[in-house]
C-alpha cells in the first residue's frame, strides 16, 4: 500500500503498521504490563517465601486455615498476573493488527469507490481508516478526496497528514479539526461517511451509560446521516453502543442497515454497522419529513 511498502494490504504485519502509525492506547498497555510484572514478582515471592507467609497467616487465622489462605492468596496473585498479561496483549492486538484488519473490511463494505467524490472519516485519529479509504479511491481511479475530521489539535492532524504521505495518498487526504456533534459541512455533501472506534467516546464526560452521553452519541449519528448525500453509504465500527446506533438509524429511515458479527476489541464487544441513506424520503399520510439534525 502506498509508498511505505510494496506489499498488498492484507499482507502487512503489525510491525509495518506500527512503524507508520505508532501505538494507540499505549498508556493503558503500559499500565497493564506494569501491574502484570508487579503481580508476577509477588507470585514469585509467595512461592519463594511460602513458609514465612504461612507463619504470618498463623497469627491471623486458625492453624488449619493458614496454609490454605496463603496458597489461595498466592494462586490469585499468579492468576491476576496472567490476566493482566492477556489484557495487555489483547489491547496491543486491538490497537494494531485487529484495527487494520477491520478497517479493510469497512472499506470493502462500499461497492464502488471509483464514483466517490467526497468521503469523510469521522474521528480520523492516527489515520489508519483515513488512509485505507484514500488508498482504495486511488486504486479504483477516483478523482475524489477524503476528509479526516478529529477533535485533536492541528499538531496531531499534521501527524495524520504525514502518515498519508508515507502511504502515498497525500494528494487524496485533507484533515481538519471539528466537533462531531456539529459537523462543519453542508447537508448531503459526502458520498461516504466512515468512523472507526470513535463515536463511543463522544459524551464520555457524562459517563458511558448515562442518558446525556447517549443523547450526545445520537447527535453524532444524526450528523453523519445529515452530511450524507441521498444514496450515500455510512460505515461505523464501534464498541458497546452499536444497538443504540441501529435504533437511531432505523428511526431516521435508513436503508440496508447491516450489522456484522461480534468482534472483540479492547476487551469488549464491537460490531461494524453499514447503512445507506434513501435516495429520496417519501412522506406518507400523517408522517413528518425527517430532520437529520435531531
Amino acid at each position: 500500500m502506498g509508498k511505505s511498502s510494496g506489499a498488498a494490504p492484507g499482507s502487512r504485519d503489525w510491525t509495518q503498521i506500527y512503524a507508520i502509525y505508532g501505538l494507540e492506547q499505549w498508556q493503558t498497555i503500559l499500565f497493564l504490563l506494569f501491574h502484570a510484572v508487579l503481580f508476577t514478582i509477588l507470585s514469585l515471592l509467595y512461592l519463594t517465601y511460602f513458609d514465612f507467609i504461612t507463619l504470618f497467616f498463623h497469627r491471623l487465622l486458625p492453624i488449619g486455615s493458614a496454609r490454605f489462605a496463603a496458597g489461595f492468596t498466592g494462586s490469585v496473585t499468579a492468576l491476576s498476573a496472567l490476566c493482566l498479561f492477556f489484557a495487555s496483549a489483547h489491547f496491543l492486538h486491538s490497537s494494531l493488527p485487529l484495527h487494520y484488519d477491520v478497517v479493510q473490511r469497512m472499506v470493502n463494505s462500499v461497492n464502488d469507490w471509483s464514483t466517490v467524490k467526497h468521503a469523510l472519516d469521522l474521528g480520523c485519529g492516527r489515520g489508519i481508516l483515513l488512509n485505507a479509504v484514500a488508498t482504495q479511491m486511488k486504486k479504483e481511479g477516483s478523482s475524489g478526496r477524503v476528509v479526516g475530521l478529529d477533535r485533536s489539535k492541528m499538531t496531531s492532524l499534521s501527524s495524520t497528514l504525514r502518515t498519508a504521505k508515507i502511504e502515498g495518498v497525500g494528494e487524496y487526504v485533507t484533515c481538519r479539526e471539528g466537533d462531531p456533534r456539529r459537523l462543519p459541512f453542508g447537508d448531503g455533501y459526502f458520498d461516504v461517511v466512515v468512523s472507526a472506534v470513535f463515536v463511543h467516546t463522544v459524551g464520555k464526560e457524562y459517563g458511558h451509560r448515562t442518558v446525556e452521553a447517549s443523547a450526545e452519541r445520537m447527535r453524532v449519528v444524526g450528523e453523519m446521516v445529515r452530511v450524507l448525500k441521498p444514496g450515500g453509504v455510512g460505515v461505523v465500527w464501534d464498541l458497546l453502543h452499536v444497538p443504540e446506533y441501529v435504533r437511531r438509524l432505523q428511526e431516521l429511515k435508513m436503508e440496508d442497515i447491516r450489522v456484522s458479527e461480534r468482534v472483540t476489541a479492547f476487551m469488549v464487544s464491537s460490531h461494524i454497522v453499514s447503512f445507506r441513506k434513501p435516495s429520496q424520503h417519501v412522506v406518507g399520510p400523517g408522517e413528518v419529513r425527517l430532520d437529520w439534525r435531531c
